[in-house]
Formats: C-alpha cells, structure tokens, sequence
C-alpha cells in the first residue's frame, strides 16, 4: 500500500510559467549554481517570499506575540548567514535569491575548494564524500548555517581526503577561467535585483 503519509509541497510555481525573460533568467542560474532543473530555483524563491511575508505582517504587528515571532525569524535567518546581527525587520524585505543560494551547501563546498565546480561539489555531495561535523549530508540544496560553514569537510572514508589527490592537487591552482565565472555570477546577481525591483515597480502602478 505505501506510506500514506503526504509530503507538503515546498514550493509555488509562478501564475504563467512561459516568460521569456523569466526563462533566460532561470537558465543562466542554474548554470551558475550547478543547479539540477527549476525546481531547485522555486523552491528558493518559495523560501524567500514565505519569510517576506512574514515579515511584511510583522512589521504592522506591535503586539507581544508580535515581537516574539520577529525575535524567532530573525535569529533563523541570522543563524542562517542571511542577516547580519545588527539587521532590522525591514532587512528581510532587501533579500534576493543569490543570497539563498550562496547558503546552499552546494555552493559553500565550492566556495571552500573543495571542489573544482559547482558541478562536481554536487557530484561530491550526492556521492556521500561531504559531512558537516560528524553528519553526512546528501543534499546539496541543504542550507547552512555560520555554525556549520566551518565543520564542512570531507569524510574520513573518502578517497578526497588525501591531499595527493588528483583533483586536490589541481584545485590548489586556481585558473583564470573561474575567475570569469566569478564575475559572471556578479552580473547574473545585478540582473536578478534589478528584475525583481522592476516587478516591484509594476506592482506599485498597479
């Protein structure tokens, strides 16, 4: 029969999922963040528009349990690397998706050398060579917090440990062609923020 438990679906899909740009767009970030497919994209966006949200209801609300459901949001997203400690409510309002990506463990692996690309610190991932501490993680959308940032490693068990590695050694020399995809990823950021002010635009005319 299976399990009847029902899985809650962690993300919303847009109103008209054929836009141009929106599909560009969407592309070019998924190249960028070794991302598998849309999905992945959603359910950041999905994350991100639930806690503005929240935040937009709270900013209105002055009540007791008003300012401890701000206190618990803003310690998540602290905790998170999303917010800095001295950030207000309205901070939240200011976030775009590069900065939920950037969080992924996919992209911190990467961001720590211990590996090549975005492509192969999922391949890393998914193949069980990565733990946080003492827990394997296989999920490369995992988002991390500061606390865990510097307990990413490989595991004992895996053939990366060994620094004569030959992928260990290679990515010791950092080459001119990641450096361009640095800045392109600065670029692919740029667009995103000036997209979501326009639709922010739209909306206020509206």
């Amino acid at each position: 029969m299976g399990d009847p438990k029902q899985f809650r679906k962690k993300y919303s899909t847009p109103m008209h999922p054929w836009i141009r740009t929106d599909i560009e767009l969407y592309t070019t970030v998924r190249k960028e963040y070794g991302l598998k497919n849309r999905k992945e994209i959603l359910i950041a966006s999905s994350f991100l528009k639930k806690y503005k949200d929240m935040a937009k209801s709270l900013i209105a609300r002055k009540t007791k349990q008003g300012e401890k459901e701000k206190g618990q949001i803003m310690s998540k997203l602290q905790k998170l690397g999303l917010l800095p400690l001295n950030a207000e409510l309205d901070g939240i309002l200011e976030l775009k998706l590069p900065h939920v990506l950037d969080r992924r463990l996919q992209s911190l692996v990467h961001k720590n050398n211990l590996a090549r690309s975005v492509g192969q610190a999922r391949q890393l991932i998914v193949h069980r060579h990565i733990r946080i501490g003492d827990k394997e993680i296989t999920s490369p959308g995992y988002l991390v917090s500061l606390e865990e940032e510097g307990k990413i490693t490989f595991k004992p068990s895996s053939s990366f440990v060994a620094e004569t590695h030959p992928e260990r050694v290679a990515m010791k020399e950092k080459k001119p062609e990641e450096e361009k995809k640095e800045k392109k990823k600065i670029v692919v950021k740029k667009e995103i923020k000036s997209k979501e002010e326009e639709e922010k635009e739209a909306l206020l005319k509206v």
